[in-house]
């Protein structure tokens, strides 16, 4: 497999660790599109939010409580932006679940900034 998400988790490529558990793993990302950018992961392989079933979905609970503790934990306590891309025409470019944790200044009512 040649995802570059797993091989992060792995550690052959290195990452600006915010978190990290047994489940999840959260760092910032290389590209910021806002002060405060974290991607985060499962670390079990997903490929996107349409994969989500019965078998793996606390996965994604535990993500969501991971997510409040990082928000928290950096300072956005006016709120923040969570956003999942899905599929190729959902803009999703890393084939691996992940979520984008978008802060640190007043976002807008559209879904970009």
């Amino acid at each position: 497999m040649d995802c570059i998400f797993c091989k992060i988790i792995k550690g052959e490529i290195p990452s600006n660790k915010v978190y990290e558990d047994d489940t999840v793993l959260a760092f910032h990302d290389i590209a910021p599109q806002m002060p405060v950018h974290v991607i985060v992961i499962p670390k079990q392989h997903i490929e996107c939010a349409a994969d989500i079933k019965e078998d793996n979905s606390a996965v994604v609970a535990h993500i969501f409580e991971v997510i409040a503790k990082i928000g928290k934990d950096l300072g956005l306590a006016n709120g923040y932006r969570i956003i999942n891309n899905c599929g190729e025409d959902g803009g999703q470019t890393v084939k691996h679940l992940h979520f984008h944790l978008l802060g640190g200044e007043k976002l807008g009512e559209k879904l970009v900034k």
